[in-house]
């Protein structure tokens, strides 16, 4: 089953995330797909980590900036027979860039491969897969082409795996709300 977990920055999107696991099953992967590219990113994640340390919870880190989709297919079928492994990953929208910033000068049909992939590998999971990804339509139109094309191929890939998803949360405020339950179908 897979979970969305969406919301602005610093909205308590991923401390959400962290609790549904903890309250869903008893460890947990975290597959992390920051890299730490200067003092700041690098405090932010050490914070994070301390914090999970702190929870008491069993989490088992993992780092994984690029190839996400292989690593849940992975894991997926490395579990066939037993109960695959509940696994969050925080977040989608750090992946997408770095493989916009990785295939930036790259057919565009690429950037695609890399989505569909994605969307294969968390349709196929066989345990629970939390997944946190940002909210970034909400603000202004981005100033350089790279930033539109980010917010653009952000949001396409969050409307894709909402769809996939059992259960999508947003979060604001440190609030959550399940939308999927309150969606209006036409």
């Amino acid at each position: 089953m897979s979970v969305l977990v969406t919301g602005g920055a610093r909205s308590g999107k991923s401390s959400f995330a962290e609790r549904l696991c903890m309250q869903r099953s008893s460890e947990a992967w975290y597959v992390a797909t920051a890299q730490a590219y200067d003092d700041e990113m690098r405090e932010r994640i050490g914070l994070h980590q301390n914090q999970r340390e702190a929870s008491g919870y069993l989490w088992h880190t993992l780092e994984e900036p690029l190839a996400l989709p292989a690593l849940i297919t992975r894991m997926g079928e490395d579990h066939t027979g037993t109960s695959a492994p509940t696994i969050l990953v925080d977040c989608l929208t750090l992946w997408l860039t770095n493989v916009l910033l990785a295939h930036e000068h790259e057919d565009e049909q690429i950037l695609q491969n890399h989505m569909d992939a994605l969307v294969e590998a968390i349709k196929s999971y066989p345990g629970l897969l939390v997944l946190v990804t940002n909210e970034v339509g909400d603000g202004i139109v981005p100033e350089y082409a790279l930033g539109r094309k980010y917010r653009d191929l952000a949001g396409i890939l969050n409307q894709r795996i909402a769809v996939i998803c059992r259960e999508v949360f947003l979060v604001t405020v440190g609030i959550a709300i399940e939308l999927k339950s309150k969606e209006y179908r036409l």
